[in-house]
């Protein structure tokens, strides 16, 4: 029997995906989600659930100790575009969370720590294409500086008082089930529910911006595989480079025209070209393949067919 799982922010885009196949994987009562407001009516269902303040050490050391939890997997965060209107909010989430969870795997309380990083960590003068493991980094925004800080300190507990902690640096994730949480990427999921509804989507980025994205259930089978690998072969504690697929949003839109013939984009960028012309257009990830078997099994056509598919039931 596998020992029980805490899932920090399982309300949100990829939490809540994560928690099913847990679930699935281990069953409902090994896997507790919590959040600090209730999720969709399916995830309150299918297991146990517990409200929870991510910055709040004392209210997530009870939960540990009340369910005996051996990992947690904390997916509580504040995204890129949100995380620009409330810079100092932002901060005291990503950052406290992390020492939270953290300090109970230093004292020993859980065995074993995810937290996710991002391309968010990567800045202007990062190498661009197929941008490599170690690189330089220099965030400019709030969100990835939070991430590039967090990737340290991952590291730092991992060598000064051996915590078990593993992490990646998703890339945009695109799913059906749950809509995007004020992210960068957010049109490749928003471009799939208006060529349903409407026919036409104003792109919030111009459109020839290249980025590294991913469909949903590739970014949870890599987590879970991260989780299961042995210790010895998990070599990198910062985080890993993380590679699906890179596409624009034309790209994108010429895809979904295959399904819905005369399918329409305009482009108006926001503020969010500034934060996307700032990370890679692809990811070199050969240490994740190498060290853990990591492999990809979307690409952008086999992801419109899936999304399209699903979102019409």
């Amino acid at each position: 029997m596998h020992k029980p799982i805490l899932i920090i922010g399982a309300c949100g885009q990829i939490g809540t995906e994560l928690t099913f196949e847990l679930r699935n994987k281990y069953g409902a009562e090994n896997v507790i989600a919590s959040d600090i407001r209730e999720g969709s009516n399916a995830l309150m269902q299918s297991g146990p659930f517990e409200l929870l303040d991510a910055t709040n050490y004392a209210a997530i050391e009870d939960v540990v100790m009340h369910y005996e939890i051996d990992e947690v997997y904390l997916m509580a965060a504040m995204l890129s575009a949100t995380a620009e209107k409330f810079p100092m909010r932002a901060w005291n989430l990503n950052m406290n969370s992390l020492f939270n969870v953290l300090n109970l795997a230093k004292e020993k309380k859980i065995s074993k720590v995810f937290w996710p990083s991002s391309i968010a960590v990567f800045g202007p003068n990062t190498p661009k294409k197929d941008t490599p493991q170690n690189t330089i980094m220099e965030p400019s925004t709030v969100y990835g500086i939070s991430k590039q800080s967090g990737e340290r300190w991952c590291e730092y507990y991992h060598k000064k008082y051996g915590v078990d902690v593993r992490s990646v640096r998703y890339p945009g994730l695109i799913s059906w089930k749950t809509m995007p949480g004020g992210g960068t990427t957010d049109y490749a999921v928003e471009i799939y529910h208006e060529a349903l509804n409407k026919g036409t989507y104003e792109c919030f980025l111009n459109g020839d911006t290249e980025l590294p994205m991913m469909y949903m259930d590739d970014a949870i089978r890599a987590t879970i595989r991260l989780m299961d690998s042995p210790s010895e072969k998990i070599k990198v504690r910062s985080s890993y480079n993380l590679g699906g697929m890179s596409f624009t949003p034309k790209d994108m839109a010429k895809s979904i025209e295959k399904h819905i013939p005369g399918f329409k984009v305009s482009y108006a960028p926001d503020f969010r070209q500034e934060i996307a012309d700032s990370w890679p257009s692809s990811i070199d990830d050969s240490a994740a393949r190498e060290q853990w078997g990591w492999e990809p099994r979307f690409d952008l056509d086999q992801t419109t067919e899936e999304m399209l598919k699903n979102l019409k039931e």
